[in-house]
């Protein structure tokens, strides 16, 4: 929803990587701005030649045992593998990604985000996975359902969010607009009886303390389920077809059921509303060249459940939109039983008043929301920070073991109106990231940019610092990848961002789902700090678990 932060969705956003909850734009070439500074000139590789002469096999070293020589030392090296074999290897990998959908609309084609078919390119990938160490992926999966209960309870709690956040309101007005639908919400006693979260919580690996910390947790527009189960898919098939030369078992990629996951959760919600005649609606941005993913998910509800969907924008739901007396949302003629939401996490899905008129109507009907407006607030910056605060999960877990390991995945996350770490960071801000209340990427502020912001906010003397937290900077571990954009593969060093998907479902006093559902790998070059897929910054990958 750090220093190397990534958004690849959600947006989409949470956004291709933090590939947020992220924007979802489509990704562009990293920016020189971004890259200029990286130490070691980086090779691209033209894929004109199509059948490169045979190569030896690649030595891999030994897989070390223990996490902290996993988080330090890589088992193989990409950038010593044959070029001849890192050539056939990015052809195979384009033919695949072109027949299997891993697709995403280029930006050189005015329509590609409008119109499907049209103007499509590889979405960009990461050629080999990214070697990740079990424990930490086991860790991961493992505190999921707790984070899903977490999000649960803290949206059931108005006082807890309004005053959190009331600070935040006075300086900030998407957050502002959103309490004031959330209070309207509570003014008229609306209940959500059946409740679905379609989550993703983002990790990285801290070198420097040998600790997998959580950067945000996405509740609105967990972008990728679709993509990222194909680039699983992909780097399996890979490691299967050139085995004998890069000596990898595929069977060490763990399996993604992201998609599938997902399809269920909206299914299952749909089942739950008990309209057999009505739809899932997904609520879209004007301009989508991340449609293919979101496709792919609903092309799966479709064959697999049957369930038929339409997309909306904001705009397009206010003025086809009406409720019913029992409160049943119909938007072009369809009765709505689920609205899932891809977009709307951004202020710039709000250019006027008919898009929160829009929200407004959906957060009115009976309809499931993925979000509702409770679950889009619980997982913003600052309700990250207030949890983080000594007693606060207490608030809402009961079990200890659960509270530690939820407690375990926080870095430090501070208020500023905490004057000594606002000192610190203003004396060391190459230790810390300013993080405004916002989805998608590129929004984050580091380096001496921290300092000089925060002493212009007390220079000034006004409330701004609200609508800001501090978080601690993690430092990953820097790998060698093979990047692929447009054809082109690049080699460079880079970090990774591991994020875990969970999907979430109750109606009333009975949990129906609640559950790890797959995962999603954005990769990027160590020398940017932005980390949106779809923003641009980054690229989609996978884990190798050694």
């Amino acid at each position: 929803m750090l220093h190397y932060n990534f958004h690849i969705s959600g947006a989409n956003r949470k956004k291709i990587i933090y590939i947020s909850n992220a924007t979802q734009q489509n990704p562009t070439i990293f920016p020189k701005s971004q890259t200029h500074n990286n130490p070691k000139p980086s090779k691209n590789i033209s894929m004109a030649h199509t059948t490169p002469p045979p190569v030896p096999p690649l030595k891999c070293s030994s897989i070390a045992q223990d996490n902290k020589t996993h988080a330090h030392k890589p088992i193989f090296d990409p950038h010593t593998i044959d070029p001849n074999l890192v050539q056939k290897m990015e052809y195979d990998a384009l033919v695949w990604s072109s027949l299997h959908g891993l697709l995403v609309g280029d930006r050189s084609s005015q329509k590609s985000g409008r119109v499907p078919g049209v103007g499509l390119v590889h979405a960009p990938i990461s050629l080999l996975p990214m070697p990740f160490a079990e424990s930490y992926w086991k860790q991961a999966c493992e505190v999921a359902p707790i984070f899903n209960e977490l999000v649960d309870r803290v949206s059931l709690d108005s006082e807890f969010l309004q005053e959190s956040l009331s600070r935040t309101k006075k300086v900030d007005a998407f957050t502002s607009r959103l309490l004031d639908i959330h209070a309207k919400m509570l003014a008229m006693n609306k209940k959500e009886d059946i409740r679905l979260g379609l989550h993703r919580s983002d990790y990285m690996l801290d070198e420097q303390t040998n600790l997998l910390l959580q950067i945000e947790l996405n509740t609105i527009s967990s972008s990728f389920p679709g993509l990222s189960c194909l680039v699983t898919d992909l780097h399996r098939n890979l490691l299967h077809q050139f085995k004998q030369h890069l000596a990898l078992d595929p069977e060490r990629v763990p399996k993604n059921n992201a998609v599938s996951q997902y399809a269920e959760g909206l299914y299952k919600a749909w089942t739950e509303y008990n309209n057999s005649s009505a739809v899932v609606m997904v609520v879209v941005q004007t301009e989508e060249r991340n449609m293919y993913d979101q496709h792919w998910l609903f092309t799966v509800l479709n064959e697999r459940y049957q369930v038929g969907s339409i997309r909306k924008t904001l705009a397009e739901i206010d003025s086809q939109g009406k409720l019913m007396p029992d409160g049943t949302l119909v938007v072009d003629g369809e009765a709505v039983a689920v609205v899932y939401f891809r977009a709307g996490y951004a202020p710039t899905d709000y250019p006027s008043e008919s898009e929160w008129s829009a929200r407004l109507l959906i957060e009115q009907s009976r309809a499931v929301k993925c979000p509702s407006i409770a679950y889009h607030l619980a997982g913003t910056k600052k309700i990250q920070q207030e949890l983080a605060k000594p007693n606060q999960l207490e608030r809402f877990l009961e079990n200890k073991d659960d509270i530690a390991k939820v407690r375990k995945c926080f870095a430090g996350l501070w208020s500023l109106d905490d004057l000594n770490i606002v000192k610190d960071a203003i004396e060391r801000p190459g230790l810390y990231v300013m993080k405004p209340q916002r989805e998608g990427g590129g929004n984050n502020i580091y380096g001496d940019d921290v300092s000089i912001a925060l002493q212009k906010m007390q220079k000034e003397g006004t409330e701004e610092d609200a609508a800001y937290i501090l978080m601690q900077r993690i430092f990953p571990t820097v790998s060698p990848a093979i990047l692929m954009r447009e054809g082109v593969s690049h080699k460079d060093r880079v970090i990774s961002e591991l994020g875990i998907y969970a999907t979430y479902l109750r109606n009333k006093t009975e949990v129906i789902m609640n559950g790890q559902s797959g995962y999603l790998m954005r990769t990027k070059v160590s020398s940017s700090n932005e980390g949106g897929v779809a923003a641009g910054f980054a690229v989609l990958d996978s884990i190798y678990l050694v």
